[in-house]
């Protein structure tokens, strides 16, 4: 018998194991970013996106898919093949609240996804532009309700974290406003530089530069703890505003039938290059306060329920909920 005809009658598990099956990953890992460049989520990811590929020994990259609020991306990865090869940078306000503010989803927040992990949270910062008269939320209110026009405020996207917190200013302040969607902080920030937008909230990571060369003035974190990107600069909870609490996290969502082997690979190169010195400098750096890669998915999935429940009285008493 010659030798390839004998190699015919051997046993499969005998074979060379690369002929069976391929380490993963074995081509390079999509990330969708469901906003424009230059949000929070974007300069988030791309730290990440640079510190995972090291250590899954494949490129991370980066795909930036605006619209919608969010849903445009997160609905890519919904239909993206379960094998691992596509990620979703999730954030509480593209994936929790416009689950909230837009019903009509193209996909399942719960039964369509699978998490890989929860990564961390940044403050959101409430500023202003420059030619605004006020230096706190105060005074925010004050000439608030002595303009006789809306505040006009600039959004990410309907049903984001910007959008939300933007909306209950307004209730909380007792002022009017009027709410400017773009695909993104990066043209909102663009807008409201130029003088077009009068209120824009965000994470910290985007609006430093502008907040130390003071062509944006912050009026205060959206929270209780202060920054450590700003420290000097106060609390919606100590300026007596304490119903203006709202932060972003951040975490990584892929395929829902995703095999399990694949999802804790992706984890580990996560939560390997979150906890990176230089990674974990560069985010604290940027606003990302709360760095704190779980140790399971499974705290992820129990945080979007709890955030669910948490933002869905947001968006009753701001009435965010478009049909």
């Amino acid at each position: 018998m010659r030798r390839r005809d004998a190699l015919k009658l051997l046993p499969a598990a005998l074979l060379p194991l690369p002929a069976y099956a391929q380490a993963f990953p074995s081509r390079p890992v999509r990330m969708v970013i469901p906003f424009t460049a230059g949000g929070s989520n974007d300069v988030v990811g791309r730290m990440l996106a640079d510190g995972m590929a090291a250590r899954l020994g494949q490129p991370v990259v980066v795909e930036n898919r605006g619209g919608a609020g969010g849903v445009l991306g997160n609905d890519a990865v919904a239909k993206a093949p379960a094998d691992g090869h596509t990620m979703l940078l999730a954030g509480s306000g593209s994936f929790v609240i416009s689950s909230l503010v837009q019903p009509r989803l193209p996909y399942d927040p719960v039964r369509d996804f699978a998490a890989i992990g929860y990564l961390g949270a940044s403050p959101n910062v409430i500023c202003v532009h420059p030619s605004i008269p006020a230096r706190n939320l105060a005074e925010l209110q004050a000439f608030g309700r002595q303009r006789r026009e809306p505040l006009r405020f600039g959004t990410p996207g309907v049903g984001t974290n910007g959008h939300a917190l933007g909306a209950m200013i307004g209730v909380v302040l007792g002022i009017e406003l009027e709410a400017i969607h773009y695909r993104g902080t990066g043209p909102a920030l663009n807008d409201i530089l130029g003088g077009r937008l009068d209120i824009l909230t965000n994470a910290s990571a985007p609006l430093q530069p502008h907040i130390a060369a003071n062509t944006l003035r912050a009026l205060a974190i959206a929270g209780q703890s202060r920054s450590v990107a700003l420290p000097d600069l106060s609390t919606s909870v100590e300026q007596g505003f304490p119903e203006l609490d709202s932060a972003t996290w951040y975490g990584l969502l892929t395929a829902a039938g995703t095999p399990a082997d694949r999802i804790a690979v992706l984890h580990a190169a996560a939560k390997g290059a979150m906890e990176d010195p230089d990674i974990r400098r560069r985010l604290i750096e940027a606003g990302v306060d709360e760095i704190a890669p779980s140790p399971e998915p499974g705290h992820f999935t129990r945080l979007l329920a709890s955030d669910r429940e948490r933002w869905a009285g947001v968006v009753r008493r701001a009435n965010l909920r478009v049909d």
